[in-house]
């Protein structure tokens, strides 16, 4: 491998995370602060089953994992919404809403989904939870790819995220060389999230996993990447489509919040 095909993804690190500071504790602020991204929108409809499709089911676990927050925790936490409406939003926006926010959480909400060549695709279930880290498989590659494509709907994507390729695996390099310092919160927040979508959402333990997730890379604080379920089954997308199911999810989020913020309130 050629040197500048290291140093490339490396200035994308930088650019994307100056100073790759995480968001200070003491801060003096009264209010825990959690940033909420529903993933996709407008343009960018995400993955897609037969009735359903990411943007729109994102977004509203995303509205409902408000209102939860707020009914409960108005005096004490603010939420910030990385979008409230089906608008297109890049992935350093994305970040740079929650990092100027000052936000103590990033909670990005996300569907999955897998090839429609794959012979299993509608068979495959289950939720899982990401942190940014290190590709322990190809199947965590091949999701953190599918997540990081939006950038290709993007202006001078090229220009904006340094020639990061999301389609390339020698982009991904930047995850291997440089360390979150986030990631032991970020892993304790997606293991209570984890938990919670079995228990109360009852959906089939996918596991918590790591993978290079540009938009969890550009944020400044504990942050996680939460896979409902696969929207190409279709007893999980009628599950994802409906009222029940929909805000079964929004309480296992919510849930694991309550019980994180408790363990980390500040004094």
């Amino acid at each position: 491998m050629r040197l500048s095909n290291i140093l490339r993804p490396l200035i994308l690190a930088t650019a994307l995370v100056p100073g790759m500071l995480s968001h200070a504790a003491d801060s003096g602020e009264a209010s825990f602060k959690v940033a909420i991204d529903a993933g996709h929108g407008g343009k960018d409809f995400g993955c897609q089953g037969k009735r359903q499709n990411e943007k729109t089911i994102t977004l509203d676990v995303a509205r409902r994992l408000k209102k939860l927050i707020t009914d409960a925790m108005a005096d004490s936490v603010d939420v910030v919404m990385t979008r409230d409406s089906d608008v297109f939003i890049s992935l350093n926006d994305r970040a740079k809403k929650a990092n100027e926010a000052e936000a103590d959480l990033f909670i990005s909400i996300h569907v999955n989904s897998i090839d429609k060549r794959s012979k299993g695709r509608e068979k495959v279930h289950g939720a899982s939870v990401y942190t940014v880290g290190l590709h322990k498989s190809d199947a965590n590659l091949a999701v953190a790819m599918r997540e990081n494509a939006v950038i290709e709907l993007e202006e001078d994507f090229s220009e904006t995220y340094q020639g990061f390729d999301p389609n390339s695996s020698e982009s991904y390099i930047i995850f291997e060389l440089t360390q979150n310092r986030n990631m032991a919160q970020s892993i304790e927040f997606a293991s209570l999230a984890q938990g919670q979508l079995i228990a109360t959402a009852k959906r089939a333990d996918k596991g918590v996993r790591q993978a290079g997730f540009l938009v969890l890379w550009a944020t400044k604080m504990p942050a996680v990447l939460v896979e409902l379920d696969f929207i190409c089954n279709p007893e999980a997308e009628r599950f994802l489509g409906s009222e029940k199911g929909r805000q079964q999810c929004a309480e296992a989020l919510f849930n694991a919040f309550r019980d994180y913020r408790r363990m980390h309130m500040r004094t």
